[in-house]
């Protein structure tokens, strides 16, 4: 149930207790004064009866000497003594009753009585309670939607919180609150939240630009001494120390080339160059340009039924080198940490790298990848910077990179492009675009 509906609930069962015992305590109060008046009336009339019979010998008032339904607590009162008594039965016309009664005389004497019906005041007792009840109806039917309207300002104010939470979450620091649930609206348990959440974006967002900071520093230092180390390996003697150095100091200068790419892709600083070009094609040549072993399979896409002539050949238009970047490090990823056959699949505009191994660990499904994690129990020694490359440049593209795991076993990367959105762009000669990257 949201929880509009369970404040308003609340509301409506508070106004409710209130009215109901509002209504008791009224009842209640009212039924103990009309039965006092009532014996008030009882014990003057009885008064007023007996000063009339002592002085004429006649009964007045409705007094009765005797009286065959008077209550056994009054048939025998004390000389002298006027008493009065609760008699609830219901004869006829006549509903419950207070009798009054005194002694004419010495012992043995009749007993004067008097009757005070009290039916008028118990009608009047039943009007009072229909009219609480009515009452009580109409306020809670005008304050049921009036609660539900305060409880959905609250509603409104805690969805808008917990949607800013789900932004920042998902990775966009700069999402906040705004002023609608801090200065606008004064202080309250709602503001306090969501002062704390914008607060706790402030703080993730510095600590994570100082953390790309930190990289693209670190990453710019290293990359002069680096190349002062290739270039050191050039006056190595030929032989097995050369090779074994020179294969490390290039992997230290991937390594420092991944950090550049990624302190750009962090800046915003990437923008991508488009062309119409074949994906099939561009596909094919990143896996070759691996290396490795991959099967590389197209499903090709449906014929349009306008131009039945045209080469049935799926189009894109996107950034090749980057697209080659997307796929190389996927394929790559896929060869290190996962196990062979690693199958690459082009259908339409939708690129599907899958390898036959442990599969993706939870974290990374979970959290995407991070920099620099690694694990012996998580596919192989670990997941490095090439997911990470690989989402950003996807980001770049406005392509949509999703992970995940196979049913029967391994890792599964989609990779889906956007779909055409301008006329082919050729490039100045006329030729197909070159879809040959500038490194390597």
């Amino acid at each position: 149930m949201p929880l509009r509906w369970k404040i308003a609930a609340l509301a409506a069962a508070t106004a409710c207790l209130v009215a109901l015992a509002v209504g008791v305590l009224v009842h209640v109060w009212t039924a103990m004064d009309v039965r006092s008046r009532a014996e008030m009336e009882a014990t003057n009339t009885v008064y007023s009866a007996m000063d009339v019979y002592r002085r004429t010998g006649t009964l007045a008032g409705g007094a009765e000497l005797d009286p065959a339904d008077l209550p056994t607590a009054l048939r025998h009162p004390a000389d002298g003594d006027r008493r009065v008594a609760y008699d609830g039965r219901v004869e006829g016309n006549l509903g419950p009753s207070v009798w009054g009664a005194q002694r004419i005389g010495g012992p043995g004497s009749p007993v004067l009585a008097v009757r005070i019906n009290m039916s008028p005041q118990l009608h009047d007792l039943r009007r009072l309670d229909a009219s609480m009840a009515v009452a009580s109806l109409v306020s809670l039917a005008a304050a049921l939607p009036l609660a539900v309207y305060g409880a959905g300002l609250v509603a409104r104010r805690l969805r808008r919180v917990a949607e800013t939470a789900a932004r920042i979450s998902a990775g966009d620091l700069d999402a906040r609150t705004g002023p609608a649930l801090g200065r606008a609206r004064g202080r309250d348990e709602v503001t306090d939240i969501a002062a704390t959440v914008d607060l706790m974006a402030d703080s993730l967002g510095r600590r994570l630009r100082i953390e790309r900071q930190f990289t693209a520093d670190v990453a710019h230092e290293l990359r002069t001494p680096v190349g002062g180390l290739l270039a050191a390996t050039d006056l190595l003697p030929p032989g097995e120390t050369e090779d074994l150095l020179r294969a490390r100091v290039r992997d230290l200068r991937g390594l420092v080339e991944d950090l550049l790419e990624i302190s750009r892709l962090d800046a915003g600083a990437e923008a991508p160059v488009r062309a119409r070009v074949p994906l099939a094609a561009v596909v094919a040549e990143a896996v070759a340009r691996t290396g490795l072993d991959t099967e590389v399979s197209v499903t090709e896409a449906p014929q349009a039924p306008q131009a039945p002539q045209a080469p049935n050949v799926e189009s894109v238009e996107t950034d090749p080198r980057r697209l080659e970047r997307i796929v190389g490090n996927l394929v790559i990823n896929a060869h290190r940490h996962g196990r062979t056959p690693v199958q690459v699949t082009v259908e339409g505009r939708t690129v599907v790298v899958r390898d036959h191994g442990p599969g993706f660990p939870a974290d990374l499904l979970l959290d995407g990848p991070r920099r620099f994690r690694t694990g012996a129990t998580e596919r192989g020694a670990g997941h490095g910077l090439g997911l990470t490359i690989a989402l950003g440049q996807a980001r770049v593209l406005g392509a949509e990179l999703r992970l995940d795991n196979a049913p029967d076993g391994g890792a599964v990367a989609t990779l889906r492009l956007p779909p055409l959105t301008a006329p082919a762009r050729l490039p100045h000669n006329g030729a197909e675009a070159d879809t040959r990257r500038p490194r390597p």
